[in-house]
């Protein structure tokens, strides 16, 4: 750690909770350890290196000194004991003093710097490793559609821990970056998770932790898809404005992946629940142009890569909140069709039990009470699901019956189904 530079100039301003960050963050020295050699709580270990307090004693200065092995020239000090006992493995650079002189010390050699050169590339991670990352990230996104969310979220948390783990041993800049990404994927997939089981605040920080990510990775795409959980998390909540503030940050972030498309499908849903059909009209034209742009993707049932089958249930979300039945229905079918195998199995539950609900809809408002009824309690059935979503496109079922059956039995115990669903968030 000491031949950094960002280090080094910490050391020169005895700013020692830089130190202790960056030891954490690029040595693998945690705060305790820091702690216990240097004397200080661990408490305040992490709070100096979080900006707040520092050391101004100078024989505190010497303790750590002697603790880290930080030669005393480094801080303005004399040489400590311990420096003069043996010498010392790779010589340290001219610094400043707090005092303003400078000390020089000698012209590394060639073989020293070829050692220095060395550790630059030093790492305790492999190609393989890396590609066995992101290889298991692609398997549990493609088990998004399907897979128990309380399982796939187990696997995801998991996946952050590995990762993180990996992170905190020695990496080249590039392997750290990757691994970042990772986490930032992951994070994503947690975040969509928890919001499917109800748990909104841990969805909201899995979302910042991802979005912080893809800043200090300049990974645009993370970025992009941290707002298009926002706009979700938003929608669900009728925060409609929130909705478009959102989409305009992701395609600010990004403007090359499908991720453009799931954002215009936001957007569209949310003028739709605002009754704005022109800006539905065209938000819908926009992403469909977006769409046709993109090439077919290899594994469709990735959560992160945009299925061009998905049209279809963004067209029957915003149709269904215009009043416009006809089409509704339609590519209601249409998802209940793409999303169902041919032996009966679905593929796709969240979007099925969606679609049926748009027709349990579209049945209410053609007089047709049973069948709503009876479309509406099978889509409540499935065992994959996202509640909030879920909840959404039933509270408008329900409105309906409401509005149109009053004082109809089945109607009240379809409401009931859905209030006890809705127990669960």
């Amino acid at each position: 750690m000491l031949e950094r530079e960002d280090v080094r100039q910490a050391l020169s301003r005895r700013d020692f909770g830089t130190v202790f960050r960056i030891a954490r963050q690029w040595g693998g020295i945690s705060y305790n350890q820091l702690a216990e050699a240097c004397g200080i709580k661990p408490e305040r270990v992490g709070t100096m290196a979080r900006g707040r307090g520092e050391i101004t004693s100078l024989a505190k200065f010497e303790e750590i000194s002697d603790a880290l092995r930080i030669p005393g020239n480094m801080i303005g000090l004399a040489s400590r004991p311990w420096e003069t006992a043996s010498t010392p493995r790779v010589t340290t650079p001219a610094l400043r003093q707090p005092t303003g002189s400078v000390m020089l010390a000698p012209e590394p050699g060639p073989w020293e710097v070829a050692e220095l050169a060395r550790r630059t590339h030093a790492t305790d991670v492999g190609p393989a490793d890396l590609e066995t990352i992101a290889q298991a990230i692609d398997q549990l996104c493609r088990a998004y559609p399907y897979m128990p969310a309380d399982q796939l979220h187990q696997q995801a948390r998991a996946g952050i821990r590995h990762v993180t783990d990996t992170l905190a041993g020695r990496t080249t800049l590039t392997q750290h970056r990757e691994l970042l990404v990772s986490a930032g994927w992951l994070f994503l997939l947690g975040g969509c998770l928890e919001y499917d089981m109800g748990q909104r605040q841990a969805a909201e920080a899995s979302r910042a932790a991802a979005l912080c990510i893809g800043l200090e990775a300049g990974h645009g795409e993370i970025s992009a898809w941290s707002w298009e959980l926002g706009a979700w998390f938003a929608l669900t909540q009728g925060r409609y404005e929130d909705v478009i503030n959102c989409v305009d940050a992701g395609h600010r972030s990004d403007r090359a992946h499908s991720i453009g498309v799931q954002l215009y499908a936001q957007q569209a849903k949310a003028y739709a629940r605002m009754g704005d059909a022109r800006q539905v009209r065209a938000t819908l034209d926009a992403g469909r142009a977006r769409l046709e742009r993109l090439p077919r993707p290899e594994h469709r049932e990735h959560h992160f890569v945009i299925d061009p089958d998905k049209w279809d249930f963004y067209e029957m979300d915003a149709y269904r909140m215009l009043g416009d039945d006809e089409r509704a229905a339609v590519h209601a079918h249409e998802v209940v069709r793409l999303g169902t195998a041919p032996d009966g199995t679905e593929i796709s539950p969240m979007r099925v039990a969606e679609a049926r609900l748009t027709l349990g809809v579209t049945a209410a408002r053609s007089g047709e009470l049973e069948e709503a009824v009876a479309i509406g309690a099978r889509a409540l059935e499935t065992s994959r699901r996202s509640l909030p979503s879920l909840l959404l496109v039933a509270g408008e079922l329900t409105a309906e019956l409401d509005r149109r059956y009053p004082r109809e039995a089945v109607a009240r115990q379809f409401q009931a189904q859905v209030s006890h669903v809705a127990n669960a968030l």
